[in-house]
């Protein structure tokens, strides 16, 4: 008899190990196949039978995404409720039936239900099947702070733009704002109520990270890091400005009134800098060729998309574009203008997170740190499943190179193009930017800034569409100031 109870107890313990791997291996490994099935019926089932985890702001109380329960056919299932509305939508997405998913909800998807290869949520998720009780997922704590999120949002109301601000040191993104917004509450069952939100701006689209901009003058910082990098110039290099430079027998003028553009005579690349001098640059790019400077915004990370952590397919990367795709010359001296890639013309395009990181990388003493959304990963119980740490890119510049910048741009703010974003008591290094749209007087206003330039805490990048005749240092360095002031408090 002992010896029967010990081949039953036996088979029972192979029985349940054979449980325990073959859902480990359906929940984790097999998971991305299925999960690829959008048509699947069974699956849609079960992950809306699995109680999705929470998302919270930075403070992990601020709560973002949560679950409402309904009863269907006898079963119980969980559907998302996003209680911040439109102030999130961009970067927590949605989690539908009929739509799927997007944002955050789409990439960490694995987390959300409990599907990941984590052993701790593995062994949970296992037991909770086992006992017939309802799986439950991990929350994410993101690094976005709700406060700043939400005056950035209003900063922007009325206006197509985004906001994008980083701790340079760590690569946590502290406010990531595209207006207009919409609200993922009525993408079930409101979809073109909420699409109609946006105007003709086109409220779905995440501009931080998929809106592609000229950046005009705000790029001129990567020209003057290749300029400065690879010693052919420094902060005190020489110019004369006749209010143009002469490129390919045209004149390329100066910022203001086409038929009287600035004219600033012997100048330095210092005050090329410091008041945004076209002719300065222009004739920087054609000494250096564009390669240099391609290479050099390569360092920063355009040409790649962001690792931020959000759907590929809801990214850009930033880079020359040719005919609507990414365009890496390979005869960069005869395919690119090198003087007007110099102060961000030709057909470069570019997202307001890139930019935000180029402001981030000077501020980081030359050093390009990856750019995280999730703080941390923490499971039903409250046992932290991941957390993010500062990871390193690269070096781009060296340390000589971007305390010079870091010198150059403060004097943007305390006496050139970028006044308007001077905050009392806290030294502040930025760069404006108004790229020409080719319509006119209308213009795409930027400013890329970090703060306290001495110490720095916070690099941010706005960009603002469409502005009659609305340069960067009074449209978009307004905007930068506050949201540096409310992440500094």
């Amino acid at each position: 008899m002992n010896k029967q109870i010990s081949h039953l107890g036996i088979v029972a313990i192979v029985l349940l190990a054979a449980l325990i791997v073959g859902t480990t291996y359906w929940q984790t490994w097999a998971n991305a196949g299925l999960a690829d099935r959008q048509d699947n019926e069974i699956r849609l089932v079960a992950q809306f039978s699995v109680k999705r985890g929470k998302i919270f702001a930075a403070d992990g109380t601020t709560l973002l995404a949560t679950n409402v329960a309904r009863h269907v056919s006898g079963q119980t299932l969980y559907f998302r409720r996003y209680p911040s509305g439109p102030l999130f939508a961009h970067v927590v997405g949605y989690s539908t039936q009929t739509r799927n998913q997007t944002g955050l909800e789409q990439s960490y998807n694995d987390f959300l239900t409990a599907s990941n290869s984590n052993l701790d949520t593995v062994f949970h998720a296992t037991i909770d099947k086992l006992k017939g009780s309802t799986v439950t997922g991990n929350n994410l704590i993101l690094s976005i702070r709700a406060g700043a999120q939400a005056l950035a949002l209003r900063l922007l109301q009325g206006k197509c733009g985004a906001v994008v601000a980083l701790n340079p040191t760590t690569g946590a993104v502290l406010t990531m704002v595209s207006s207009p917004s919409y609200n993922p509450n009525l993408i079930e069952r409101h979809f073109q109520q909420a699409l109609r939100s946006g105007g003709t701006c086109g409220a779905l689209v995440n501009r931080a990270v998929a809106g592609k901009y000229q950046p005009g003058s705000s790029f001129k910082v990567v020209t003057a890091t290749a300029a400065l990098d690879t010693g052919k110039f420094t902060p005190n290099s020489p110019f004369y400005d006749p209010g143009y430079c002469v490129e390919y027998g045209k004149e390329v003028r100066n910022a203001g009134n086409p038929e009287a553009p600035e004219t600033f005579g012997n100048v330095t690349l210092f005050l090329g800098l410091e008041h945004s001098i076209n002719s300065v640059f222009c004739n920087v790019g054609k000494a250096l060729g564009a390669g240099p400077i391609l290479e050099y915004a390569r360092r920063f990370g355009f040409y790649k998309l962001p690792p931020v952590g959000l759907p590929d397919t809801e990214m850009a990367a930033s880079g020359l574009y040719d005919r609507g795709r990414l365009f890496w010359p390979k005869h960069p001296d005869t395919q690119v203008d090198p003087g007007r890639l110099a102060f961000g013309q030709e057909r470069l395009q570019v997202t307001p997170l890139q930019m935000a990181m180029v402001a981030a990388t000077v501020a980081n003493n030359g050093v390009l740190v990856r750019p995280y959304l999730v703080q941390r990963v923490v499971s039903p119980g409250g046992k932290t499943v991941t957390a993010a740490h500062p990871h390193v890119i690269a070096r781009v510049m060296k340390p000589q190179t971007a305390s010079e910048l870091n010198a150059m741009m403060q004097a943007v703010v305390t006496g050139g193009t970028g006044t308007a974003a001077q905050i009392s008591g806290i030294p502040v290094a930025g760069k404006t930017g108004t790229a020409e749209t080719g319509r006119g007087n209308i213009y795409t206003a930027w400013f890329i800034a970090f703060a306290p330039a001495d110490h720095p805490k916070v690099a941010v990048a706005v960009v603002v569409e469409n502005q009659p005749g609305g340069f960067g240092g009074v449209v978009a360095a307004p905007i930068a100031k506050q949201v540096m002031e409310a992440l500094l408090k």
